[in-house]
């Protein structure tokens, strides 16, 4: 592939399109978190034997949006705490056997660890209906209205997994931090954005920004999903509102509202989470940051990147 395939990187550095939020956007989070309240949590822990030493390993439990379980796994080092924490997200339908080694190995780092997964992507209920039509995956679920959006609950799901975890008597609830990629990556920022319990955001390749762009210009699904959706829907208006509802979900109009300390990462030939709609997402960050960017890697693995991750948690976190 050509590179770079997006805009030169001068131009992601400056790439600041203008927030597409509407005027209740507030309000609509602000009355969303409020009926979270509503639901009690009720974690519950199962402890499970995995084959090493230094940690305890769990299965954890929880209530959520709309009264879905919630689940994923725990690890703790079995030193005596507090820990500092981490609260992990996977990427879109990207999480295999829970990602139970790595949730270990950050353990294994000295931090309790908690990889959330994400609803219908894993074993979590998802509750949430779709009073419409939707094309395969999750991008259009409920896509007409905001309050029936299937991130809606998504994103709730995950700030409850923060409240949940630095309630623990073994976590220090002052040293919490939230990492992702990809789809992880975008909820990091999200609930960095809608909590105030975390302390610093890890988000690698972030999706759920800049829409707009996204669907004119990825090459590869999930994005493309909304596309299929427009093809199968073609009155102009249903585009309208779909785009109005992914307006209240865009990585790019909660980005402000951040204000934890950002390490972000994206890789030049992504063509799944195109450069620009990163950017448009870290461009509108107001709190310190720094993003570290690979001219030849696309939606993947970057080794370097962890290197990068692993000293900015132990910075902040330790």
């Amino acid at each position: 592939m050509q590179q770079p395939y997006d805009l030169p990187l001068d131009q992601l550095y400056t790439y600041q399109p203008e927030r597409t939020a509407t005027e209740d956007f507030e309000d609509f989070w602000k009355e969303s978190l409020a009926e979270l309240t509503k639901v009690k949590a009720e974690p519950e822990l199962k402890q499970f034997d995995y084959p090493a030493d230094g940690i305890q390993v769990y299965w954890l439990t929880y209530k959520s949006s709309g009264g879905a379980l919630i689940k994923g796994w725990y690890a703790v080092p079995d030193q005596k705490g507090p820990h500092p924490a981490i609260v992990k997200y996977h990427g879109y339908n990207a999480s295999y056997d829970g990602d139970i080694h790595d949730i270990v190995n950050w353990a294994l780092h000295g931090y309790a660890t908690f990889g959330m997964l994400v609803r219908g992507q894993n074993s979590s209920e998802d509750t949430s209906g779709s009073p419409h039509g939707h094309v395969p995956g999750w991008m259009t679920k409920g896509i007409l209205t905001p309050k029936t959006y299937y991130y809606k609950d998504v994103y709730l799901d995950a700030v409850r997994a923060v409240e949940v975890v630095s309630g623990f008597p073994e976590v220090d609830e002052t040293r919490i931090g939230v990492i992702g990629a990809s789809q992880g990556g975008g909820l990091a920022i999200a609930v960095s954005a809608l909590s105030n319990i975390p302390k610093v955001t890890v988000s690698e390749f972030p999706y759920l920004s800049n829409f707009q762009r996204a669907i004119d210009i990825a090459l590869e699904h999930p994005y493309l999903e909304i596309n299929s959706f427009f093809r199968k829907n073609s009155n102009p208006d249903i585009e309208k509102t779909a785009m109005n509802t992914l307006s209240y979900f865009d990585m790019m109009n909660l980005a402000g509202s951040v204000k934890t300390s950002v390490l972000m990462s994206i890789g030049l030939v992504d063509i799944i989470t195109p450069p620009s709609t990163v950017f448009a997402a870290y461009n509108h960050l107001k709190t310190n940051k720094d993003i570290k960017v690979y001219r030849y890697f696309g939606h993947e693995y970057i080794p370097a990147f962890q290197t990068e991750k692993l000293a900015f948690l132990k910075k902040h976190l330790k």
